[in-house]
């Protein structure tokens, strides 16, 4: 029965590979098949309609809740400015200095990607940063690198994310919290690395202008009014709004408050910060409505992530799988990190490594088998997820900001994925270390 398991996982990610299937539908229908094959009920206790399809779907719902809000504050930030501000501030600051530059649009990239992930960070941080940076001679593909290890280097602190390692993985956020801890200073040093040896490699300087760096006639001397007129030209937030990204990390980390009323509260600054009293039920609603249509993909798969979790967790499975499982998964805490860093390649591609993917049921194998604790899996797969985000040349985020840069997805790869490849040895070696 394991190996029909096995088969029928195979066949999942051949179907997703060559995109006979979207995502959620193969996880879905793999949850299924996996459920039938393990000799679940119909309904009942572990069974296929109770168990999988009813409680499967739903058991995500606070990691579905926290993207939602995680996309409100999205919208809410691009459409007061607070994003494009961060952006024009720092490229001003930077000048014609290419690092310096790259390296302030690395660090707004990663403050956005601590609220929300994927496209719609990319989008508020590339759309202004990306031309800036090739227009002062940041190659292209180190442009579209650099956006997306930004926002790699932030996700350590997205608390949605956060919220589904918690809620998959079955452990407290407060591990989830100390692992990510522990991941950041390895994402950060080769986020900046990155930048520090691809942005000095030959490419094609100057092609794009930034008319928003354009000067204007109230920015020369004796121009008066510069600041208001130049607010309003740009439509500039005001400084204080800026704090919105790290009011959320700041009552989530420094006061401890749970994950969502931390969020929630960094949607009411924002609009309190930014928004006219008679505007706000307007732009609230506008912008939560515009979340809802940015969350919709993510939402769809952790419900398809859910479904398939459940299956791999029903007695069924877990003893067809567990004698396969654990005859193939290293037990020294040297071969885990040699083991487990060789093949970090196989999330990408929605590979079966892939969390978001059927990565996702694999840890629940793993954790479910007793092959390793749940702690462990947490930093197996958090480690492969900053190799997804960022070198996959089939995620949202890299496949928008390697065509806005004029550059392919697999270049892009290329250039990230040595870089990346390493975030996840150190991951590696920290869960290896404390875990096993």
């Amino acid at each position: 029965m394991g190996i029909v398991i096995t088969l029928l996982m195979l066949a999942g990610v051949g179907l997703m590979l060559a995109r006979k299937l979207p995502t959620a539908f193969a996880l879905v229908l793999l949850g299924v098949a996996i459920a039938l094959v393990a000799g679940a009920p119909l309904t009942g206790e572990n069974s296929l309609l109770d168990t999988v399809l009813q409680e499967g779907s739903v058991a995500l719902a606070s990691t579905m809740l926290a993207v939602l809000i995680g996309s409100w504050l999205g919208k809410l930030m691009e459409e007061t400015g607070i994003a494009g501000t961060l952006v024009r501030k720092i490229v001003e600051f930077g000048g014609d200095r290419p690092t310096v530059v790259a390296l302030g649009v690395l660090a707004v990239s990663g403050l956005i990607g601590t609220v929300t992930g994927s496209a719609p960070a990319a989008m508020m941080a590339g759309i202004i940063g990306i031309p800036a940076m090739i227009a002062v001679g940041v190659p292209k593909t180190t442009a579209a690198g650099t956006i997306l290890m930004g926002i790699a280097a932030g996700m350590p602190f997205e608390l949605p994310v956060w919220q589904f390692f918690s809620t998959a993985l079955e452990l407290p956020v407060d591990t989830v919290k100390a692992f990510m801890l522990r991941l950041f200073p390895f994402a950060a040093v080769f986020a900046v690395l990155f930048v520090l040896v691809e942005s000095r490699r030959k490419g094609v300087a100057h092609t794009w202008s930034l008319t928003s760096l354009d000067e204007r006639p109230d920015e020369r001397p004796g121009g008066g009014g510069r600041g208001r007129g130049r607010a309003r030209r740009l439509g500039d937030a005001p400084w204080y709004a800026l704090l919105a990204p790290a009011v959320p990390l700041v009552l989530a980390l420094g006061f401890e408050l749970a994950i969502i009323p931390s969020m929630l509260a960094g949607v009411v600054y924002a609009l309190v910060t930014t928004t006219r009293p008679r505007e706000m039920n307007k732009r609230l609603l506008r912008t939560l409505y515009a979340g809802f249509e940015v969350a919709a993909p993510p939402l769809t798969l952790f419900v398809a992530i859910g479904i398939l979790l459940a299956a791999v967790k029903l007695p069924g499975a877990i003893d067809a799988l567990a004698p396969l499982v654990k005859a193939v998964s290293p037990g020294h805490p040297a071969a885990f990190v040699v083991v487990f860093t060789l093949l970090a390649p196989l999330c990408l591609y929605r590979g079966p490594l892939n969390v978001y993917g059927l990565g996702a049921g694999i840890a629940g194998v793993l954790i479910s088998a007793g092959v390793y604790p749940a702690a462990a899996v947490l930093g197996l797969t958090a480690s492969y997820n900053q190799v997804f985000g960022v070198a996959d040349p089939t995620s949202t985020q890299t496949v928008w900001a390697a065509q806005y840069s004029g550059v392919s997805p697999q270049q892009v790869m290329l250039r990230t994925l040595p870089y990346v490849w390493c975030v996840a040895l150190g991951g590696l070696i920290v869960t290896a270390a404390a875990r096993l």
